[in-house]
């Protein structure tokens, strides 16, 4: 009788061998998109040390540490990342559901979208500061305005990126639910649902990406805190330093808040058979 050991223990080591790979290039691939940001800060930490430039204008990383340390240490950078941090998460979710509401009506009821859509795609060509003098007015310049014109800012793309997947769903799809005779929720559930999926949420990291540019406008409307605050608070002091801190901490802010999501969807979207996954992205 011969013995199966040998010839497992070579398939275990192969899989090892294959796991080990596999394992270092999914802990390389996060460090590959924050090589282009190192690599540029680096040249500029040594442009400014090898005196070709004062940094006066353009601090180096290492006065931007230096600041960022200063305000960690008092307590003011928690604290305008903490209201910065609200007012995107509120302004966020208003505007998600308002968005998906509208836009799902929109795509599946051609009526409502004859009615409706005019009227939105007209109210999303006005420019974001617009908005501002009319918030004041009617919510005053505390909490309410600011989170209300996030939110205007994270509808658009929300609604435009529902009603569209709704409607560029393949009609042979749909005609092979109505064959098997599929309720109007069985037909959103088994079929809408998964196929507006992916493209939801691409419009939900764009509507967070809004969200982000849409609360330095909001944060403009007398605001005592927030990144916004900082960001204006440094330049009319004469703060370069401060400026690019604030500028830093939005893109590492903006960056995780859009992992997050990407995350939160990876579950719901492993059925996809799509090129990017084959590639490994």
């Amino acid at each position: 009788m011969i013995s199966d050991a040998p010839v497992l223990q070579q398939t275990s080591d192969r899989a090892a061998s294959a796991a080990a790979p596999s394992l270092l290039s999914r802990c390389a691939r996060p460090m590959l998109g924050v090589l282009l940001p190192l690599t540029l800060a680096l040249g500029w930490e040594l442009v400014v040390w090898s005196g070709w430039s004062n940094g006066r204008l353009v601090p180096p990383p290492s006065r931007i540490f230096t600041t960022i340390t200063e305000l960690a240490r008092s307590g003011e950078l928690v604290h305008h990342i903490a209201a910065t941090l609200w007012r995107v998460s509120l302004g966020f979710a208003f505007g998600v559901v308002a968005g998906t509401l509208l836009g799902a009506i929109s795509g599946y009821w051609s009526l409502a979208r004859r009615l409706l859509d005019p009227t939105v795609q007209a109210l999303r060509a006005i420019p974001s500061l617009a908005w501002v003098p009319l918030f004041i007015l009617w919510l005053g310049i505390f909490e309410t305005s600011k989170v209300a014109l996030i939110a205007i800012g994270v509808f658009f793309p929300v609604y435009l990126g529902v009603m569209g997947a709704i409607l560029s769903v393949d009609r042979k799809i749909v005609e092979v639910g109505r064959v098997f005779r599929l309720s109007g929720f069985a037909m959103i559930r088994r079929i809408l649902l998964p196929a507006v999926l992916p493209a939801y949420v691409v419009s939900l990291r764009i509507g967070l990406g809004l969200g982000w540019m849409f609360v330095v406008a909001a944060e403009l409307i007398g605001a005592s805190e927030g990144l916004g605050y900082l960001l204006l608070d440094g330049q009319q002091l004469g703060k370069p330093a401060q400026i690019l801190v604030a500028i830093v901490i939005f893109a590492i802010l903006g960056k995780l808040t859009d992992w997050l999501i990407e995350l939160a969807a990876a579950p719901f979207l492993r059925w996809q058979d799509a090129f990017g996954r084959a590639k490994g992205a």
